[in-house]
């Protein structure tokens, strides 16, 4: 008969983490990141940091949209939301 003490314990692989979230909403494109830093770098240096992340989320009347979505859209929505980010610091 041996000693359970002196039989060494069994070695397990790593459980798996059963909980994990799972990122489900479509990621961006290269080009729509890019769009995205673009739009938002303006903004932030022409208008500051509060204005700038009021101005990119909330509804904008000529653009017709979420000036954030309208950049990250197409190449044409960036550069509309970067003429509207510019008339908006001249107070057009």
């Amino acid at each position: 008969m041996t000693d359970r003490a002196s039989v060494p314990p069994k070695l397990s692989a790593p459980k798996l983490k059963l909980f994990r979230k799972k990122f489900e909403a479509p990621r961006l494109s290269p080009e729509a990141v890019e769009r995205q830093s673009r739009a938002t770098l303006l903004a932030w240096n022409i208008l500051g940091g509060d204005a700038a992340i009021a101005f990119l989320n909330r509804y904008h009347e000529g653009l017709e949209g979420r000036p954030l979505d309208i950049a990250v859209a197409s190449a044409a929505g960036c550069e509309a939301v970067e003429f509207a980010i510019a008339a908006y610091a001249r107070g057009d």
